[in-house]
């Protein structure tokens, strides 16, 4: 374990575990303003925010590699860099050598954010980065440790930033080499010319799509009886369209049953309905959902609750039931995203040096995007939930390809996908939107905006948008709205 304190030190003045503490004892005993457990997006930018302040900020990460959070290291940064290369791929070109090139350059990002993300704390002089393992001891209190070293930090508040992790299903079979999670799967060599991933949410989608791209025969198993059940039939219908004209293999309610290891290959046994299937595979994804990480970090010592599933229980200004200490982005459950976790920080910042007025309550019309190629971006309600909800609805419905007034995607070529608008019968208010098409992840907050400040969908249809654009296709399904088909 190490720590390191923002401004060059001599190697005397820096603080060890296996020296005397300042003071007494047999460990270092560190005391912060501030003490931040996870280097994620919400903790990074309160660290600098508060560090900045002249607040005396510890910040402790596990691991150095994760300098900067999920998102930059493993999670959205590295794994867009890899979808947007599949997307360059040419049929001619050899698939080993394409991805190899393309973990490459991934890693290259990576590298860089890390570095940066590093020294946007490192070159603060009031904050002290600890590498290593904490564990909550008593009140604010945590024992960080590193390999045999120990030391003790504690803050007058504290923030827990530990993020969530990949689940694992109890299923025969699972520790075969060939089976990765998401980390894992992004660096696996060589490039699997066969592929079954378990699991259909927004990991499997994007990591199934992915790969195809890459020229991998990828099977998806999904345990519903459609992709994406909570969206309105014509999408889900719209991207499994999308899925298998890649040559991805769906297979719906389907659960895998046991992984056997072979010398060449593995086999996912699956159940489909009363038959098993045996599926060849060179490598298995597990896309099973992700968990707070909140194993072993000591919270029963601090008194802070969690819900059955882990995440630390939190209220609206994201306080959790222990005095001083508040937990921010995944760690506490709900939606996982990066976006979030930013706004996580806003509303502790309110709560340690503003009015305190901001609240996870304030947030509307948040958008969502689940990187398929072409993307698929969300916001706000459905059809089904709109009229579950008791709202006169009006639906506007239109494949990319046939919208005359969006010749973007046409020009890129990949004229795929679907837009569908749920509006307010009477008010015109705009209810929610889904975008199947190339852009759609920029699109989509043009469109969250709109929601937010009221833009009502005859305004937002009538606005004037550069040309050629993905933004075009506003001009031409807002004047198409009809009642909800039966």
């Amino acid at each position: 374990m190490s720590t390191s304190t923002t401004e060059p030190v001599r190697d005397s003045e820096s603080v060890r575990a296996s020296e005397p503490a300042r003071g007494s004892g047999d460990a270092p005993e560190l005391t912060f303003d501030v003490l931040v457990i996870g280097w994620g997006k919400g903790g990074k930018t309160l660290a600098a925010t508060l560090g900045g302040a002249g607040k005396r900020v510890g910040m402790v990460e596990q691991f150095d590699t994760m300098h900067g959070g999920t998102c930059i290291n493993i999670g959205c940064v590295p794994t867009k860099t890899l979808v947007h290369d599949a997307e360059q791929r040419r049929e001619d070109d050899d698939a080993q050598q394409f991805w190899a090139r393309a973990v490459e350059r991934r890693d290259t990002v990576v590298g860089k954010m890390r570095d940066v993300n590093h020294h946007m704390l490192a070159d603060l002089d009031a904050v002290t980065l600890i590498d290593g393992r904490a564990r909550f001891t008593a009140d604010r209190t945590v024992q960080v440790t590193g390999g045999d070293d120990v030391l003790t930090a504690s803050a007058d508040v504290v923030i827990v930033n530990t993020g969530a992790t990949p689940t694992r299903p109890d299923l025969p079979g699972i520790d075969s080499p060939r089976v990765h999670d998401s980390t894992t799967l992004q660096h696996v060599d060589p490039l699997p010319a066969r592929l079954t991933v378990i699991g259909a949410g927004p990991i499997g989608l994007e990591f199934a799509s992915m790969f195809a791209g890459y020229g991998a025969e990828v099977t998806l198993v999904n345990r519903r009886e459609r992709v994406l059940p909570e969206e309105d039939e014509d999408v889900a219908a719209e991207v499994t369209s999308v899925l298998e004209g890649d040559g991805i293999r769906v297979l719906h309610e389907a659960s895998a049953v046991r992984i056997e290891d072979g010398s060449e290959s593995a086999v996912v046994l699956v159940r489909v309905g009363s038959e098993e299937r045996r599926l060849e595979a060179d490598a298995v994804l597990l896309a099973t959902g992700r968990r707070p990480a909140t194993d072993d970090l000591g919270l029963e010592q601090a008194g802070i609750e969690v819900d059955e599933r882990g995440a630390i229980v939190v209220d609206e200004h994201l306080r959790t039931s222990a005095e001083g200490v508040f937990a921010i982005g995944d760690v506490h459950g709900g939606a996982q995203q990066t976006y979030l976790s930013l706004d996580d920080f806003r509303i502790v910042l309110s709560q340690l040096q503003g009015d305190g007025e901001r609240t996870t309550t304030d947030r509307v019309a948040v958008p969502t995007t689940t990187f398929l190629t072409p993307p698929l971006a969300a916001v706000g309600l459905t059809a089904g939930q709109a009229l579950a909800a008791g709202r006169d609805v009006l639906v506007a419905s239109q494949k990319v390809a046939t919208i005359k007034a969006m010749p973007r995607p046409k020009a890129v070529g990949d004229p795929r996908g679907i837009v569908r608008f749920v509006v307010d019968a009477q008010s015109d208010e705009i209810l929610g939107a889904r975008l199947f098409h190339v852009d759609a992840q920029e699109v989509i907050n043009l469109v969250a905006l709109a929601m937010r400040t009221g833009t009502t969908a005859t305004q937002l249809k009538n606005g004037i948008w550069t040309h050629p654009s993905s933004a075009e296709s506003l001009n031409e399904t807002l004047g198409k709205f009809g009642p909800v088909e039966s």
